[in-house]
């Protein structure tokens, strides 16, 4: 059934054109997606502004490198490789084990050293990239999440997006992998979604390719017990990404390590909608109450804003 355009109206539904004008158009300036279309550029300028980040291992920016492709990964047994402007999860390659010369994917499928050649050349020539351009291969440390999560995802690393327009967390989403989106936490690729509660950082739904489901299509477990912890400090983190990047209007991805906390992974300057199926939830409403603010205000205070204005005492929630 078609939805009723009066009744979405109503919701404060934002749809894919309102998004790319008001929103992408006029809150990000052109000249500062480099910062965020290039994952390479973004771990450094998070870096020197003080932001965790994955560790680099390695880069590979040359065809003629996948000869010397066996010593850059000795000693690795996991990790992500992933071209720097990839997007929408394409071109991303997780191991998490070796066993001798064969490298192991989360669903069990082993890998020989040619297939990661393979791979990394595919990167390499632009199969991936943003408008085919040539890109560089980057090589990451995989990061171990926190077994809070052990649960509610599968054979992969979640991963939280934060939607910060003007700098204000507006709504949040946790994305589990499943075995269909084979261990990465895209929702394209079959990963779960579920809407977060701004002010608690507890569940409030979960759907996969659109349709509403309770439980974890692989681990059985509910998700309505799930809360994330470290919450003011993830949107606290988020939020930061605001003065870092200039844009307005971005999406944070972010990782909780059992040993180092939350981790930026990675930002978008075009995030998608899905976010608001996850959350029951129109995103108008919130940015519309952004907008009516007054005065500049600090990263904590943007964050204390959001965590009372947009927690599951919101009309739009009920």
């Amino acid at each position: 059934m078609l939805a009723n355009p009066f009744k979405l109206k109503k919701l404060g539904i934002l749809g894919m054109n309102k998004r790319n004008i008001h929103y992408i158009g006029a809150q990000n300036d052109r000249k500062f997606y480099p910062l965020v279309d290039n994952k390479l550029k973004t771990k450094v300028v998070a870096q020197n502004a003080g932001i965790a980040v994955p560790k680099l291992l390695a880069t590979i920016e040359r065809q003629s490198q996948l000869r010397n492709l066996k010593n850059i990964l000795a000693g690795l047994d996991k990790f992500v490789l992933k071209p720097a402007q990839g997007s929408g999860g394409k071109g991303i390659l997780v191991i998490m084990q070796r066993e001798g010369d064969e490298f192991i994917k989360p669903n069990g499928q082993r890998l020989q050293l040619r297939d990661i050649q393979r791979d990394i050349s595919n990167i390499l020539s632009g199969l991936y990239s943003l408008g085919g351009k040539p890109d560089v291969a980057m090589i990451e440390q995989l990061v171990e999440f926190d077994p809070i999560f052990d649960r509610y995802s599968y054979e992969g690393v979640p991963d939280i997006r934060v939607i910060v327009y003007k700098g204000y967390p507006a709504m949040a989403m946790l994305r589990c992998s499943t075995s269909e989106s084979d261990g990465k936490a895209n929702l394209h690729q079959g990963a779960v979604g579920v809407g977060i509660d701004m002010a608690s950082g507890k569940s409030l739904f979960s759907v996969q390719h659109g349709s509403p489901i309770t439980h974890h299509p692989d681990t059985g477990y509910d998700f309505s017990g799930l809360k994330i912890p470290y919450w003011e400090k993830i949107l606290t983190l988020a939020a930061s990404c605001y003065e870092v990047t200039h844009l307005g209007y971005l999406g944070a991805d972010i990782v909780l390590d059992k040993n180092l906390g939350p981790l930026i992974l990675e930002l978008n300057a075009r995030p998608g909608l899905a976010i608001q199926i996850a959350n029951k939830a129109g995103a108008i409403h919130r940015y519309d109450m952004i907008d009516k603010q007054k005065g500049h205000l600090d990263v904590q205070e943007r964050v204390k804003f959001s965590m009372k204005n947009f927690g599951t005492s919101e009309p739009n929630n009920k």
